[in-house]
């Protein structure tokens, strides 16, 4: 299962952060530019979040990075760089995407 969240109109500290954990020059640029202004994160098994990396990316115009970081169970994140409606527009494909492809975990 997919943890997903969202950060509209990210603060200086936050992109600060990422520019320290996000290690593709690309969104970094962009993140420095100020020409993200919303921010998707996926959690979950790596498999999971790599497929719903693609799932972001061939259904919006966002950039998808790997956030770095150290977590005891293994899990990474993948960042959805973009503007609001784009990362919007891209997490509602992935969890569309997910209970598809699980409808026997759907509510």
């Amino acid at each position: 299962m997919l943890s997903i969240k969202k950060i509209n109109t990210p603060s200086q500290g936050t992109i600060r952060l990422f520019l320290r954990k996000v290690f593709d020059d690309g969104v970094k640029r962009k993140l420095n530019n100020g020409m993200i202004t919303a921010i998707g994160l996926i959690q979950g098994p790596l498999a999971e979040i790599i497929v719903a990396g693609d799932v972001a990316e061939k259904t919006s115009n966002v950039d998808i990075a790997e956030v770095a970081g150290n977590c005891p169970q293994h899990i990474t994140i993948i960042g959805v760089f973009g503007d609001t409606s784009s990362v919007s527009e891209a997490l509602r494909a992935i969890e569309a995407w997910e209970k598809q492809s699980k409808p026997w975990e759907a509510n």
